[in-house]
């Protein structure tokens, strides 16, 4: 598999970039979401397990779609749109711009098939490349910024189609490998390998009370929702100073945290029920030993990893479970702050394990590890707007600002997110029960 990503460059977040700049940040991301797809066979890309999860070849033409839909039939006079009926089938949930497929009902496009979908991506690069250069210059800065959040757009769909594959790859009993598993990548601060290294006692740092500023500021990209940057004032906390890992989840297990109404939320125990849920989304019992589904296959359970795609209630019920609770995304942000050098050393997609790794070392005292990379964190705060919100104009005001209901934050990122993708201030969210994604748990309690 060819490298996905080259190393961080200046490029990769500022909106301000000069014509070269951004025509190879756009044809390296263009590679990145071909070189995920690689390790596929054909009969892989149209498969749509639940409605949740969407066929690779579905995240290949949407993006695609982005690019044409709001860039080329926009700016381009002479444009003619490469299928016109492909808007239909790939638009994923923009109102502003028409009717759509059926999200559950993805998985059955045959056609158009694999091949057509990678010539309709090669036509829409080369006339967005062409774009490019064509863009007058006085347009130049409010276009360049749209261009780069569209890339933006495809790395998130990056990190949704690592999810995706696990998704589908996992639902097959036959276990099959996404790509056989090298040597791993160093990680500082980590152990890796099969060998189970100990991630030490879990230790909480103090975190003092205070006025804190969060939120987006600087030169660069950031979604809408993470601003405006605004204060907060937060009590003294202590946090978890690493991620918990799966043999702590595992005493959840064995203890009936399943089986015991008194810890979860009456939603969540809804879930529990009506799901069947009885360990994390790909945890099995074998013989009396648990495995877990990953990308390289069915694998003995790591004790030392961090525990992973686990849902917002089943990270609640833990936490309560735990004599603990969740951090606030508020407290989160703050910490992270704190310790925003270890961006550096976090297990993004870059690392190419696509798996969380255990922690090595244990960290020095105050320290707090595991902030990046890894797991999303999930917080106790809701999807909400920030003092002063205003979303985008127009279908890219439909991007984040209107989900935001229901929905609870999570933090950090994870190995299946692009590095150059990451920041301390963004804001991934889902509905309570969902876990297909790399999802998981940090504590939090009150001083």
């Amino acid at each position: 598999m060819q490298e996905l990503t080259p190393p961080i460059a200046a490029e990769r977040k500022d909106s301000r970039l000069d014509r070269p700049e951004l025509a190879g940040y756009f044809k390296r991301i263009r590679r990145t979401t071909e070189a995920l797809c690689a390790p596929l066979a054909t009969e892989d890309y149209v498969v749509q397990p639940i409605a949740d999860v969407s066929p690779p070849k579905w995240h290949l033409a949407h993006t695609t779609w982005f690019f044409e839909t709001m860039f080329l039939e926009r700016l381009k006079s002479d444009y003619r749109v490469y299928h016109p009926q492909y808007a239909f089938l790939f638009n994923s949930y923009y109102q502003s711009l028409g009717d759509r497929w059926n999200r559950p009902q993805r998985g059955v496009l045959s056609r158009p098939t694999v091949s057509e979908v990678y010539k309709y991506r090669a036509a829409v690069d080369q006339s967005m490349l062409a774009l490019i250069d064509e863009i007058p210059e006085p347009d130049w800065e409010a276009v360049s910024r749209l261009i780069v959040l569209a890339i933006n757009h495809e790395q998130q769909h990056q990190e949704l189609l690592v999810a995706d594959m696990k998704y589908i790859l996992g639902a097959n009993p036959l276990h099959p490998v996404y790509r056989a598993k090298g040597a791993e990548a160093p990680v500082a601060g980590r152990s890796g390998g099969t060998n189970p290294a100990r991630a030490g006692d879990l230790q909480y740092v103090q975190i003092p009370a205070g006025l804190k500023e969060i939120g987006f500021e600087g030169g660069g990209f950031c979604y809408d929702n993470e601003q405006p940057r605004h204060k907060v004032f937060l009590q003294d906390f202590l946090l978890a100073n690493r991620l918990v890992t799966n043999s702590a989840y595992l005493e959840f297990v064995l203890d009936g945290g399943y089986s015991d109404y008194r810890h979860w939320l009456s939603d969540g125990w809804d879930a529990v029920e009506r799901n069947g849920w009885t360990s994390p989304l790909f945890w099995k019992q074998v013989d009396g030993d648990w495995y877990e589904i990953t990308l390289q296959g069915l694998l003995k359970l790591h004790p030392e990893q961090p525990v992973c795609h686990v849902s917002y209630y089943e990270a609640e019920a833990f936490a309560s479970w735990a004599g603990k609770r969740l951090p606030t995304e508020q407290e989160w942000e703050v910490a992270a702050n704190l310790n925003a050098a270890a961006v550096e050393d976090g297990n993004f997609l870059d690392s190419e394990l696509f798996q969380p790794t255990p922690l090595g070392p244990a960290p020095g005292s105050g320290q707090v590890s595991q902030l990046f990379g890894d797991v999303w964190e999930w917080t106790q705060s809701a999807y909400l707007p920030y003092p002063g919100y205003r979303h985008e104009e127009g279908p890219l005001g439909e991007y984040k600002g209107k989900f935001m209901v229901n929905q609870m934050v999570l933090r950090g990122g994870s190995c299946a997110t692009p590095k150059d993708h990451f920041r301390i201030t963004y804001r991934n969210f889902f509905q309570p029960d969902k876990r297909a994604q790399f999802m998981g748990i940090r504590l939090a309690h009150d001083r």
